[in-house]
């Protein structure tokens, strides 16, 4: 449990792992002080909406922040932007910052991960990643009037931000070293179909390709690839992945070196706890270490970690969490849930007219252990409550497979509930997340 010196309970990162964490303090009945400090000046953003409604233009900033700041100072939540921290020392329960020492009870590392930089493209005007409301409003003034884009990272973030391009006119060029887009997840099959999708829609592709240098003085103008073909481009948007902000933590005796590492209860060393995309925590549900960069894990152990804090050892919930992830892509919705087995089954949807439309299951050992759906929502939500109590894979596709023959007749559309998610309308102010 905490101790009570009234330092209270430090949130370092006013992420989305960060906030859940400081408002699952409050629901604890923690009566402490609750100081949330953030190295950005700017109040924290959803970052889902960055590569679709506020990159289209259709959500403004105050739609995409994660909080209402007068919502959380009537919690009593003391959220401080603008300061960074540079150290720990755990000994004497100190936290070193860009404001000076502060010290604590508890203290919660939440400070994300950031994106990787495109090796030797260095910073000029029109290169791009997408991690803040600054970096997403600067590509939309680039891509007006018909601009080029060439998106580097055909994942998740790559593929959203060239289908939301597409909407407002650019043209995009999608590059990529492997096979298929999203190919790491969806599979080198699925991928493909979800590149004629794409397609259709008028993206290029240049795949099994590398970038060797990016042209331009004054700013991006081409992309040279690997086969020494050069692709124009008005602006570069970079999706290669992030790397655990967690280098300011080097100092304090702590392993960093594939994230915080955090035992099963999100613990990092005594009274300190970690979540989010910064940790590297042992999962028991698995029986292995994992560092998961998704919305849902965020939130999830943003809360797990800030109750875990203020119960004795064995009171505590480990974080035993499946995890789950969606993207938005033109009118498909792509969602991932579970860890991928060995014994692969593709069960596609069947229609002509829609061919990336598919369920695929993966097991090991006879028992289902992730389900990935390309837009058939309510197959997912099926497949995903069956993969919550470990059902035989057998099992499971015999129930896909009878949920996708009543589903062809009609539509792909779910009729069923869906977890909500961040990119879903809603009121300023309310709160997000499945």
């Amino acid at each position: 449990m905490l101790p009570s010196t009234g330092a209270g309970v430090v949130v370092v990162g006013a992420s989305v792992a960060g906030l859940h964490a400081a408002e699952a303090l409050r629901d604890a009945d923690y009566a402490g002080p609750v100081t949330v400090l953030d190295a950005d000046q700017e109040p924290s953003c959803d970052r889902p909406p960055l590569s679709k409604q506020l990159l289209a233009g259709v959500w403004t900033r105050e739609q995409t922040q994660l909080r209402d700041a007068d919502a959380l100072a009537g919690r009593g939540i003391d959220v401080r932007h603008g300061v960074r921290a540079v150290g720990l020392d755990i000994q004497s329960s100190t936290l070193d910052t860009s404001a000076g020492p502060l010290r604590y009870d508890g203290l919660v590392v939440a400070t994300g991960a950031t994106a990787r930089d495109l090796p030797g493209a260095g910073t000029r005007p029109g290169l791009y990643t997408l991690r803040t409301q600054a970096d997403c409003l600067a590509l939309r003034r680039d891509l007006e009037d018909g601009a080029a884009l060439v998106v580097v990272g055909a994942g998740f973030i790559g593929m959203e931000v060239a289908a939301t391009a597409r909407s407002l006119g650019a043209e995009v060029t999608v590059v990529d070293p492997l096979e298929a887009p999203m190919q790491g997840v969806l599979g080198r099959d699925a991928g493909r179909a979800l590149q004629r999708l794409h397609a259709e829609h008028g993206v290029g592709f240049r795949l099994g390709r590398g970038v060797r240098v990016v042209h331009g003085a004054s700013r991006v103008g081409a992309v040279e690839l690997d086969d020494e073909s050069v692709v124009r481009a008005d602006a570069v948007l970079v999706g290669i992945g992030a790397r655990p902000a967690a280098g300011w933590l080097a100092g304090a005796g702590l392993d960093v070196s594939a994230g915080l590492a955090c035992d099963r209860y999100l613990a990092a060393a005594p009274h300190v706890v970690g979540a989010g995309d910064v940790v590297d925590w042992f999962n028991p549900r698995y029986g292995r270490r994992m560092r998961v960069e998704h919305w849902t894990n965020a939130a999830q152990q943003g809360a797990i970690a800030a109750r875990n804090l203020l119960v004795a050892r064995v009171d505590r919930n480990p974080a035993d969490l499946v995890p789950y992830f969606w993207s938005d892509q033109y009118d498909v919705r792509i969602q991932f849930s579970g860890v991928a087995g060995s014994d692969v089954r593709v069960l596609p949807l069947g229609s002509a007219t829609r061919p990336e439309r598919r369920v695929v299951l993966s097991g090991q050992d006879g028992v289902l252990t992730s389900v990935l759906a390309v837009g058939v929502d309510q197959a997912f939500v099926r497949a995903r409550r069956m993969l919550r109590r470990r059902t035989p894979m057998d099992e499971a596709e015999a129930t896909v497979r009878t949920l996708l023959d009543g589903i062809e007749p009609r539509t792909a559309e779910s009729t069923d509930p869906v977890p909500a998610h961040p990119s879903a309308p809603r009121r300023a102010g309310s709160s997000t997340g499945p």
